[in-house]
């Protein structure tokens, strides 16, 4: 008998095996765009101010047309919607790729083209949120999330490693231009997956689907009290975390630039880690393990303001992306599990825009705050805030109670 372990019973199915490859290709991919975006940014205008309206350019596109994205998703075959997202981005790519090649590329020209890039990725996001319970049964979408996870944590590092080496190489345009083929690529085997056929609903008008949508939402107190809940914790996590953090590092000897690479490459490998320990671990209740698993993110805020040391902190991080990765298969799955289908795309919509709409206000209210109070109260009035958010989330019935589908594989490890 062969000693080699098996791979995921989830890979045995063609079309999700297709489905899994070209995400593998277009995650890299996507996690090359910061870094080879930023870089033509610079290349064209070196000032942080321009990079910053061309991100907020993206962001803001991709909050505005969430909604309409959620739609169209359902509406359409979501392995269409995704083939044109992909199609579209590798246009919106090379068309940079050309424009700093040719010297025609400027900083409005950036603006335009990163703002359609926010808006098609308002339709992807959506779509791809839909499709995997269509290429799996239930048994198998913690398993299918998982090796996602696995996929997008390790293109984490590679992806921008990926990026910054062929912007110092061959420079912005080449970079952009290999970036706009992976998503060619990605198109081109997501062909290759085939849905089964989607229920026939009558049409009607956007505003009705988008009331519909609404309604499956808000019916589900789980889902919209967690929303409701990760629209502040979001905006915490980006303000104090990715806004202040930094700043600390800088000016802290006892933690420093390379240390705070450190602590943050530590919270990528912790969820690197647990995306492969949730192959076999199965979520008896994703909601309460996934909120508990938060919970752990507070420490190390509490530990950045108090003590920022690079060695404790590297430890802490570890913890907390563990926990953030428990969180994010729990969620996915309990909403692949328990949202109709037919409607999944539009609720991931409102999921989404609520939990990203208050970012922006934590960046730019945080980056106020650690100038004019006293960052270690910032911060530690901050984790305290977290996990009191965080634990009363756990206060819900529905949240603490929600369960697993009937469904699961007989010989999967079991945890609460």
């Amino acid at each position: 008998m062969s000693g080699r372990p098996r791979p995921p019973e989830v890979l045995q199915g063609k079309d999700f095996r297709w489905f899994f490859l070209s995400r593998s290709v277009n995650i890299v991919g996507s996690m090359m765009t910061p870094v080879t975006v930023a870089f033509a940014v610079l290349h064209i205008d070196n000032s942080s101010e321009s990079l910053g309206i061309v991100l907020a350019a993206q962001l803001t596109a991709n909050v505005l047309c969430l909604l309409f994205g959620g739609v169209v998703a359902d509406r359409l075959p979501r392995r269409a919607v995704m083939q044109a997202c992909y199609l579209a981005m590798a246009v919106i790519q090379l068309t940079m790729a050309a424009s700093l090649e040719q010297g025609w590329a400027s900083v409005g020209s950036m603006i335009v083209l990163a703002a359609l890039a926010g808006g098609v990725s308002a339709f992807s996001m959506p779509a791809q949120q839909g499709l995997i319970p269509q290429l799996v049964p239930k048994h198998q979408l913690q398993q299918a999330d998982s090796l996602m996870s696995f996929v997008r944590n390790g293109a984490t590092f590679i992806g921008p490693v990926l990026g910054t080496m062929l912007v110092v190489t061959a420079g912005s345009a080449l970079a952009l231009a290999v970036d706009g083929v992976t998503f060619l690529v990605a198109a081109a085997m997501l062909a290759k997956v085939a849905l089964p056929a989607a229920k026939r609903t009558a049409r009607t008008s956007i505003l009705v689907e988008l009331r519909h949508g609404w309604g499956e939402f808000t019916s589900r107190t789980w889902l919209w009290v967690i929303v409701a809940a990760f629209g502040v914790l979001n905006a915490i996590h980006i303000g104090a975390w990715v806004v202040v953090g930094p700043v600390i590092a800088k000016n802290d000897p006892a933690l420093g630039i390379r240390g705070w690479g450190l602590v943050v490459g530590s919270e990528a490998v912790g969820m690197l880690v647990m995306s492969v320990v949730l192959l076999r671990w199965k979520l008896l209740h994703p909601l309460r393990a996934g909120m508990a698993g938060m919970s752990c993110f507070a420490i190390p805020l509490l530990m950045l303001g108090i003590h920022p040391s690079t060695l404790p902190m590297m430890a802490v991080a570890f913890i907390s992306g563990m926990g953030t990765q428990v969180f994010s298969t729990g969620w996915t799955v309990a909403m692949m599990e328990r949202i109709p289908s037919e409607v999944l795309s539009r609720v991931s919509s409102y999921d989404m825009l609520g939990s990203f709409v208050a970012i922006p206000i934590g960046s730019l209210s945080f980056g106020w705050l650690a100038s004019n109070v006293d960052v270690e109260t910032l911060l530690v009035t901050s984790g305290c805030v977290y996990v009191a958010i965080v634990l009363t989330t756990l206060l819900v019935p529905s949240i603490r109670r929600l369960g697993r589908v009937a469904g699961e594989e007989p010989d999967i490890v079991k945890a609460a």
